[in-house]
């Protein structure tokens, strides 16, 4: 996630301060500060936020972000209203008081993993990670963490409360995968669609996107080729299992910008193993020149899907950015 960070006192300031520290330290991105207080002058590296609260966190939550307050939750609470919308697509948020005690993730905390990020800002700075959700207090079963963790799509969100309720009262939650089909009706089924009867359907994702861009590519173009490409062949990004490129664009901002928003990781390959790929695949003199091989987005996009993989797009050119799609054994 791209993550923000406002405060709205001196103590506040210290904080993300430290924690940005820490991330340096790390070799991770900081967070962008921003400050909301008449009486603190901003300094180095903070934004002043001049208008309303509510705007500036209106213009900031949506995926792809992840939201700290340096504040009382309240604040945060009232700055929030009428903005979330889904638990599974909502902004995480997190709030820490302004003497670095207390780290509450109050909104997303599975699957946007506002739980994961208050845990290791707490870590950082020897606070408290105050965790409310019921499956971590009682140490039970989190279906949406492990969809989350395992690249899965949850198709109906009700499923999640009924398989959380059976897990808290400590009872047995039951699985199959697709290849194991239940003799009885099950609570959780992994699978691309299913006629059994099941409490949730949890769908791997299928597809890999392979990915080359010249330096610097404009985002909104690069974001708006990858949509466009999906809705051809009647994908939607939620079945996108990983977009992949060569290890030099691993970086490149506008990759990390559809990363982020959609929450889909980036798998980057190295030449030699680019050229490694088994297939055929669409050559270019100019690409090799450039980075070392003959194609960047067939290759990586097959190597992404793993064994088996099927390429059912090949190599599609738009103003500097290529993308192929390719299909995974799952």
């Amino acid at each position: 996630m791209k993550k923000k960070a406002i405060c709205f006192t001196r103590g506040g300031k210290q904080i993300i301060e430290r924690i940005n520290q820490k991330y340096l330290e790390q070799g991770a991105e900081p967070m962008e500060a921003y400050l909301s207080s008449d009486k603190v002058e901003p300094g180095e590296g903070f934004c002043k936020v001049e208008g309303p609260l509510g705007a500036w966190t209106a213009e900031h939550f949506h995926p792809g972000n992840g939201l700290l307050f340096i504040g009382a939750v309240g604040i945060a609470v009232r700055a929030l209203a009428g903005l979330p919308k889904d638990k599974l697509s909502d902004c995480p948020v997190v709030v820490m008081d302004d003497t670095a005690q207390f780290v509450i993730p109050i909104l997303s905390g599975h699957a946007g993993g506002a739980n994961g990020w208050a845990a290791e800002i707490a870590a950082m700075l020897g606070a408290v990670p105050v965790i409310t959700t019921s499956t971590d207090r009682n140490e039970a079963f989190s279906v949406d963490t492990f969809a989350m963790e395992r690249r899965l799509t949850i198709t109906e969100k009700e499923g999640i409360r009924k398989v959380s309720v059976k897990a808290l009262e400590e009872k047995k939650v039951t699985l199959s995968i697709k290849n194991y089909p239940p003799k009885q009706p099950v609570d959780l089924i992994i699978a691309d669609k299913t006629d059994a009867e099941c409490t949730l359907l949890l769908k791997p994702k299928p597809y890999t996107v392979g990915v080359g861009m010249k330096k610097n590519k404009d985002a909104g173009e690069a974001e708006a080729f990858l949509l466009d490409t999906l809705k051809d062949l009647e994908i939607p990004v939620s079945d996108v299992y990983a977009l992949c490129t060569i290890d030099i664009k691993e970086e490149e901002p506008a990759l990390l910008a559809m990363r982020d928003k959609y929450r889909i990781p980036v798998f980057s390959f190295d030449r030699e193993l680019l050229e490694k790929a088994e297939g055929d695949f669409t050559a270019s003199e100019f690409v090799r020149e450039q980075v070392g091989v003959d194609n960047v987005c067939e290759r990586a996009a097959v190597l992404g899907a793993g064994p088996g993989a099927e390429l059912i797009l090949r190599k599609q050119a738009r103003d500097g950015m290529t993308i192929a799609v390719a299909k995974r054994m799952i």
